[in-house]
């Protein structure tokens, strides 16, 4: 693992400054409009927000607000200026832990009201659309005193729900607020509506995790260590007031975290009492199961700051829910879809785009660039339904809009999964993947783990730390293909849509007792480029899957508890079936082109190494008693499949 002050010193400042200095992760959305295949066309509907613009500028007031154990809030309160007294506008509250806005040193604090970059403009322009926005440090955090055990304490969301007791009390409100939220705020808005206040009544929650173990930590059971750790590191820095970097230029421009006007006192003692706060990756050491509590002793499991485990509730609450979220959203695509199918409200809706962690880059290997998206304008014709009652046309669109990449083109559905032709996929001779049951006695693939293999730099996973500073995290992946075990079909003969969930079946035998197992789905070109699309990890101690009616929750693919009493070691030697998913996508391939499924037993660049001692050898079966292969949400035809894919 890289180094943390090596790390942040090669890539923290721009995240930090503009993703979360700058004004949170909120913000991120915000984007200068510009030719892209992500643009609103046709779906979803546009909506002309600007109309609405009455203010011509904004106003600022910062306070300490009191909560019910004599804790204080630091918030930052902007208004549209000139707001008459007879005027009522509804609220958008935010909550984050990642300052909610940096203090700049001279002369730079000249230059700025504060609100910041292309992100302060998105702000400014839902500010002088008649909202007024409520941002509050979390509990526990930036110029907020409090201690934090661990994220989404009970008392962080409580808080919430005092925030907009006083909220509506204030002459201006109009007695509605809505929430939303990237990332770590996306939770906290989430869980705003565990609280089930009457005067909240819509929330979007963005690019935010749903499960915690299986979203974030331990995906498929294997530790998210690079996440866990460096998340863990940079959050320390800020709860001392420091800037996680060395850059001179960062510490030029930023002192800390923006004090509450005159309460500068406040602000040091806030400081001080935030120098006891837990450490994620420390409590993550000591969990391998889900029901293991974290090294910290302070609560079970991580289960209890676990949005999902809060379903109830939040359907309870009456508010309509937006999920959004991106197709390399590192894993959170597949959240926001839970989210989705767990929560009632007819008004919710979800859309997955072809963007990182936030937002900013459409990532289609098709058409690679900034976002075109008008994120506000999603924003708006949610909000502006629910919160003033104009009719936006977001009633008339579908509940779900995906992106299909390759086809670059946006598609409408009335539920999720969209409708699909599951077609199933075999592993054959000569490192082929052919659309026909194998009819052979015996036949085996062997592959010696390397650990020392890795997704690379850019990824997905580290989109999550705000990392991703290009669109092509994954360019061509030709030559990491070398060091895997791969299934490759011929050139297809028409074109194949996937949309939906890919379900993975390895039949296999180890030398070891366990095992990671990441799959990759990737797309080669006729000139042997190879395009990532998806990927599916799994730890073979929790392979293990129950009946949907066991599960906690409602999902598309086959669930695993990940607790000790389903635990399940390989028999070394055995042959063993793992079935699990690969992240949800929707891709088109190209005729010509060919479907590649790609092996790896181990991902240096963002998961914990779980073997002992020497690297095991695998065999991956592709028999007629155990066939291994891949199950894809095919939208076509049975014949155009079998006609697509040829042995």
């Amino acid at each position: 693992m890289i180094h943390l002050k090596q790390y942040l010193n090669r890539k923290l400042p721009l995240w930090f400054l503009t993703k979360i200095l700058l004004f949170s992760p909120l913000l991120l959305l915000a984007q200068d409009k510009q030719q892209a295949t992500d643009v609103i066309k046709d779906l979803p509907s546009p909506y002309n927000y600007q109309q609405n613009e009455q203010y011509k500028g904004v106003e600022k007031s910062t306070f300490y607000l009191p909560m019910r154990d004599g804790n204080e809030l630091a918030i930052d309160m902007w208004l549209p200026k000139g707001l008459k007294p007879d005027t009522k506008i509804p609220a958008i509250v935010h909550q984050t832990r990642y300052w909610r806005a940096p203090q700049l040193r001279f002369p730079f604090n000249l230059f700025s009201n504060g609100l910041l970059g292309r992100e302060g403009k998105m702000i400014e322009k839902l500010i002088k659309n008649g909202y007024a926005f409520i941002n509050v440090d979390a509990r526990g955090s930036g110029a907020s005193p409090g201690y934090r055990p661990h994220p989404w304490t009970a008392d962080e969301i409580k808080d919430g729900a005092e925030i907009v007791d006083w909220i509506i009390s204030q002459n201006w409100s109009n007695g509605k607020v809505g929430t939303a939220g990237v990332s770590y705020s996306g939770t906290t808005a989430e869980f705003l509506l565990v609280n089930k206040h009457p005067s909240v009544k819509a929330a979007v929650l963005m690019f935010s995790l749903f499960d915690v173990y299986d979203d974030n930590a331990f995906p498929g059971g294997v530790h998210h260590q690079y996440f866990t750790y460096n998340w863990g590191q940079a959050n320390h820095k800020l709860d001392n007031n420091q800037l996680p970097t060395d850059k001179f230029l960062a510490k030029l421009m930023v002192k800390g975290v923006a004090p509450v006007k005159g309460a500068r006192k406040k602000l040091k003692k806030a400081v001080r009492s935030h120098k006891d706060n837990l450490n994620v990756h420390d409590g993550a050491k000591s969990v391998t199961f889900r029901d293991d509590p974290p090294s910290s002793g302070v609560i079970e499991t991580m289960d209890v700051f676990s949005p999902h485990k809060y379903v109830e509730e939040v359907n309870a609450s009456g508010a309509a829910v937006y999920c959004y979220s991106g197709w390399f959203d590192g894993p959170y695509p597949h959240a926001a879809i839970k989210r989705y199918m767990n929560l009632n409200n007819p008004n919710n809706k979800l859309i997955l785009g072809p963007w990182g962690h936030g937002g900013k880059w459409n990532i289609s290997p098709h058409a690679p660039g900034e976002a075109g998206f008008d994120a506000l304008n999603e924003l708006l014709k949610f909000f502006d339904f629910h919160l003033k009652g104009i009719d936006t046309g977001i009633q008339e669109d579908a509940p779900v809009h995906y992106f299909t990449m390759g086809a670059e083109k946006w598609q409408a559905a009335s539920d999720w999964p969209p409708i699909s032709n599951p077609q199933n996929f075999y592993f054959s001779d000569h490192n082929s993947l052919v659309n026909t049951n194998p009819n052979i006695a015996e036949a085996f693939d062997s592959y010696k783990t390397d650990t020392t293999t890795g997704t690379g730099y850019y990824s997905r996973w580290k989109a999550l730390l705000g990392m991703l500073e290009t669109p092509t995290p994954y360019d061509d992946r030709a030559e990491r293909d070398q060091e895997l075990l791969c299934y490759t079909s011929s050139p297809l003969t028409e074109d194949l849509e996937v949309s939906g969930h890919p379900i993975v079946t390895l039949h296999l035998s180890s030398s070891a007792t366990d095992g990671s197992f990441i799959v990759y789905l990737e797309d080669v070109a006729p000139d042997g480029k190879v395009h990532y699309i998806t990927e599916g990890v799994l730890r073979a101690l929790h392979r293990k899957t129950c009946e949907p009616s066991a599960a906690p929750y409602k999902d598309a693919v086959p669930y695993r508890t990940y607790k000790q009493c389903d635990a399940h070691p390989l028999t070394p030697g055995e042959v063993a079936e793992l079935t699990f998913d690969l992240l949800p996508t929707s891709y088109q391939f190209k005729k010509g082109h060919s479907v590649r499924i790609a092996i790896a037993c181990a991902d240096k660049d963002h998961f914990k190494n779980i073997y002992e001692g020497e690297e095991p050898t695998i065999k991956v079966y592709r028999s007629k008693e155990y066939p291994s292969g891949i199950q894809l949400p095919v939208v076509g035809t049975t014949q155009t499949m079998n006609e697509g894919i040829k042995e």
